[in-house]
C-alpha cells in the first residue's frame, strides 16, 4: 500500500500556491495512494520523470508547466514530498 507523506516546510510551501494546483496536487496523492505509483506514471497527465544530476535518486510530476512535486519514493512504499516548486523559465 503507498503513502505519501511530507514535512512543515513543504506544508508551508503549498499554502503560498494557487488553488488549482493545491488540487492537482491532491488529486496526484489520492490517485497514487488508490491505485499505487505503477499506474499514476501511466497517466500522462503527471509527466513523472526521474531527475538526474544533484536531484538523482528523485522523481518529478508536473502539476502544470510551472509547477513540479519532487519525490523520493521508498521501497516500503511511502512516497516523501521533498519540494512543491516553481519552474521559471529559463534565460537564453
Amino acid at each position: 500500500m503507498w503513502k505519501v507523506y511530507w514535512s512543515k516546510s513543504v506544508e508551508k510551501e503549498l499554502a503560498r500556491l494557487p488553488d488549482f494546483i493545491r488540487q492537482k496536487f491532491r488529486a496526484w496523492i489520492v490517485a497514487v495512494e488508490r491505485d499505487g505509483m505503477s499506474a499514476v506514471r501511466q497517466l500522462k497527465g503527471f509527466h513523472d520523470e526521474p531527475l538526474r544530476g544533484s536531484h538523482a535518486g528523485q522523481r518529478s510530476v508536473r502539476l502544470n508547466r510551472s509547477y513540479r512535486v519532487i519525490y523520493i519514493e521508498q521501497k516500503d512504499g511511502q512516497i516523501r514530498i521533498a519540494q512543491v516548486i516553481e519552474v521559471n523559465k529559463h534565460e537564453y
